[in-house]
């Protein structure tokens, strides 16, 4: 099983896949120890074969001594006692060494040593031949022992080996399974951060993309805001300005109501002291005045005059503010004062007229005075005329200066809006150079744990390759 041939996917290994893996690790194996368990039966079965073979060979070789051997024996009993003791340790020896002579085989050798005697010296001498005969038959039986000992300690041995380089095969088996495993998990765990570094990557990207958009989605609305700021400010001066004027134009109303009352009253209290006029004979006409005014001037002096000059400076107020109420009062007052003293003079002819009865010296003296007041009513409104055109240029003026202000004001609330804008951007600059900084940090941090991985696996697969080779090597000696 070659378990590094697997495909480097990015899903996990099914555990029916690892099962199978094992089954087929465990299943090679016990193939593996099966096969050498028939070697080892065929080496038992060729040395049991070697065995009986050397056997049988012994056997015949046993077999063609023991005529001999039968002889010397038969010998040795007729000769003396010196050579029977020897003769029945030896024999003692025989039988303990070969159980396997029979009875017919002593009966030959028996029958040929009566055959032949022949003499002492011929039987010593045969005897001596059997002895020596059977003791090296006896040494090569040792030495058949002492070989089958070796033999079978040797085979012990190598069984004990066997077992013991079987026994490491096994552990070398399990271990390789397990690097196998191992590297398949290493091999896994690498495909996985290399998913979790690319989805790391794309987790930035967009967040790069995102921060783009709600960068440009809050300057826009940074805009809008500050717009909004900037006529939600010139409104509400607007209202404060709308106010104010309304304000002022209901006091104005009330003094110019008040002042209009007193006026009428005036005037009622003119008309009433003409009727009085008339009726001593003093007669204000148009043939009497200079500058060929009836005697409505009086009443011009003490209504056109000052509604004239009540537009001038409505208009003066509505374009200016402020500035044209003193204008209007100050007019309002001096025709009050006007009408006043006309009335007083007036009264004053009255009752000149009604002391003296000089009709036509007080009539005189009323034409003159009238002219003079006419003059001055004249060269009066001139003046008012003269006043209310600079007042109206100065307020002008006074606008003008309050809308640079205004505009100065503006400028400057837009030059600490870019700066505040400005100082935000640095900040959020800032902000996102940091977090480069640390997504970058990471990015290296996880490329080091890759780079630690592939190293460590690139070590586990040499391992793999000397346990390997170490395996091929003990098959290869087995």
């Amino acid at each position: 099983m070659d378990m590094g041939t697997q495909g480097s996917g990015r899903k996990r290994l099914p555990n029916r896949e690892r099962l199978t893996a094992e089954d087929d690790a465990l299943n090679q194996i016990a193939r593996e120890a099966e096969a050498r368990l028939a070697a080892k039966r065929a080496a038992r079965a060729e040395a049991r074969e070697i065995r009986m073979k050397e056997l049988e060979r012994q056997q015949k070789e046993t077999n063609g001594y023991d005529g001999d051997y039968c002889g010397s024996q038969s010998l040795s009993r007729r000769s003396g006692r010196v050579e029977e003791r020897p003769d029945k340790d030896f024999t003692e020896k025989g039988s303990r060494n070969m159980p396997s002579l029979s009875a017919a085989t002593l009966a030959s050798l028996g029958g040929t040593s009566s055959r032949r005697g022949s003499g002492d010296t011929s039987i010593s001498m045969d005897t001596e031949a059997s002895i020596r005969e059977i003791k090296e038959l006896n040494e090569l039986k040792d030495q058949i022992q002492d070989v089958e000992g070796r033999y079978m300690q040797g085979l012990k041995e190598m069984k004990d080996s066997l077992a013991e380089v079987e026994e490491k095969y096994k552990k070398a088996m399990v271990s390789n399974a397990q690097l196998d495993n191992e590297k398949t998990n290493f091999m896994y765990q690498v495909d996985t951060l290399k998913d979790m570094l690319l989805e790391l990557e794309e987790q930035l990207a967009e967040s790069q993309r995102q921060y783009e958009e709600k960068n440009k989605e809050f300057e826009r609305e940074k805009h809008a805001h500050s717009i909004l700021q900037f006529q939600f400010a010139e409104v509400k001066e607007a209202l404060r300005q709308r106010e104010e004027m309304l304000e002022a134009l209901e006091r104005q109303k009330e003094f110019f109501d008040s002042i209009r009352s007193e006026r009428d009253d005036l005037r009622e209290e003119t008309v009433k002291l003409k009727e009085e006029l008339k009726k001593h004979g003093i007669i204000l006409n148009s043939e009497i005045a200079t500058n060929g005014e009836t005697s409505d001037t009086l009443n011009g002096v003490g209504y056109q005059g000052p509604t004239k000059m009540t537009k001038e400076e409505l208009n003066a107020l509505k374009s200016a503010g402020e500035g044209t109420l003193d204008v209007r009062l100050k007019t309002l007052i001096d025709e009050r004062e006007c009408l006043l003293e006309q009335i007083k003079k007036l009264k004053g002819q009255l009752e000149g007229r009604q002391k003296n009865g000089k009709d036509l010296l007080r009539s005189e003296d009323g034409i003159l005075e009238n002219g003079t007041d006419v003059h001055v009513l004249d060269l009066q409104r001139d003046a008012n005329r003269q006043i209310s055109d600079l007042k109206f240029k100065l307020a002008k003026s006074e606008q003008e200066i309050t809308a640079l202000e205004q505009n100065v004001i503006r400028l400057e609330s837009q030059v600490t809006r870019y700066r505040s804008a400005a100082e935000n951007a640095e900040k959020i600059e800032d902000e996102l150079k940091a977090e480069k900084r640390k997504l970058q940090r990471e990015l290296r941090s996880a490329l080091d744990k890759t780079e630690e991985l592939e190293v460590s696996n690139g070590h586990l697969v040499k391992r793999l390759e000397k346990m390997k080779a170490n395996r091929n090597a003990l098959l290869s000696q087995q």
